[in-house]
């Protein structure tokens, strides 16, 4: 796949952070560059904006506005659970009109949003009327957010004035469905409602005839396209650093068949503001994290073990450490992998 192809394969990649989704790529693709991600941003081919699950992931701007439209009470639900009754005395719709106009004319930062806001409307907190515009409205961060190496701040402006030609109708949950198993199935409905945060679609899976089914040891019926690809299980998994925030680790409500129930703490909830840790994969199982250290002319890769990595998976691990630093550290003069 091109790098636009597999973003659109995966309904996107998970981005808080600006540079997981390059990693997450790289990890994925034959012979992709760094550089091949950045212009796909500058030219506003694949866009920033929060939609699964309320947080910012990176997306086909074919996707962008459909899949906005759908899960606008995913937002919706999220603002409210933050907010309480909070702005009951407020027009949604007036904050989120005045707010676009806004940023459709300059991009800004959520602060300076808020604070614009607040002129008007100085009985509620900047940063949350600034939210009930993004709840509202399809915001997208523009570049140079997002790009590789640069430390831009996170600015937005409209879906509409970042992308004036898209006018599409909402993506329907079945069409979302087959995708999200195009990517992520065999699944469960609950699976599906993890990685998308919309509720319900128990019904969505039974109404598609086609579905193959199978059961998982826990007798969960999972469900996937026919013409999906199911290797032998006996196929060899081979190791694969993932990036953080990947939605490999976060796309089924039963994680156990990527990470096991005990390591999942370290990775997901040890970090602090719902932060994914980067992963090792052994056999398409976590076994372990990394991170990376720059000196003025050294790159170390260091690897936390999870569990025990035997001397052969360390052998197999070591050249696709080195692969990734020769891509994030070019002019480094020397690598190190190390283990925690």
């Amino acid at each position: 796949m091109s790098p636009l192809e597999a973003v659109r394969h995966l309904v996107g990649l998970q981005a808080q952070a600006p540079n997981p989704p390059y990693i997450g790529l790289w990890s994925r693709l034959a012979d992709f560059a760094l550089a091949d991600l950045a212009d796909l941003l500058s030219s506003r081919q694949v866009v920033r904006l929060a939609l699964m699950r309320s947080t910012i992931h990176l997306v086909d701007s074919r996707d962008a506005e459909p899949l906005r439209g759908l899960l606008a009470p995913v937002l919706v639900r999220g603002f409210r659970a933050t907010v309480g009754r909070a702005f009951d005395d407020v027009d949604h719709d007036e904050v989120a009109a005045v707010g676009a106009g806004i940023v459709a004319e300059e991009p800004l930062t959520a602060a300076e949003l808020g604070r614009r806001l607040a002129v008007r409307w100085p009985n509620h907190e900047p940063d949350r009327l600034a939210a009930l515009v993004r709840t509202q409205v399809g915001l997208v961060q523009v570049p140079p957010r997002g790009l590789w190496g640069s430390s831009g701040q996170a600015k937005h402006t409209t879906l509409a004035a970042w992308l004036p030609e898209t006018n599409a109708a909402a993506m329907s949950p079945d069409t979302v469905i087959r995708r999200y198993l195009a990517a992520f199935g065999p699944a469960t409905p609950a699976d599906a409602q993890m990685w998308s945060g919309l509720t319900g679609l128990r019904e969505v899976f039974e109404r598609q005839a086609d579905l193959v089914t199978f059961r998982d040891e826990a007798d969960r019926v999972l469900y996937d396209l026919p013409e999906a690809p199911r290797p032998d299980p006996d196929t060899p998994a081979p190791v694969r650093l993932v990036a953080a925030f990947d939605n490999l680790i976060l796309s089924h409500a039963d994680r156990s068949r990527v990470i096991a129930d005990e390591h999942r703490k370290p990775v997901i909830m040890g970090t602090g503001n719902g932060n994914v840790r980067p992963t090792v994969l052994v056999d398409g199982v976590v076994v372990g994290m990394w991170g990376t250290q720059r000196t003025k002319r050294t790159a170390v890769l260091t690897i936390t073990p999870l569990a025990k990595i035997s001397a052969k998976d360390r052998r197999a691990i070591e050249p696709e450490a080195r692969r990734l630093l020769a891509v994030t550290d070019p002019d480094a003069d020397t690598v190190e992998i190390h283990y925690a």
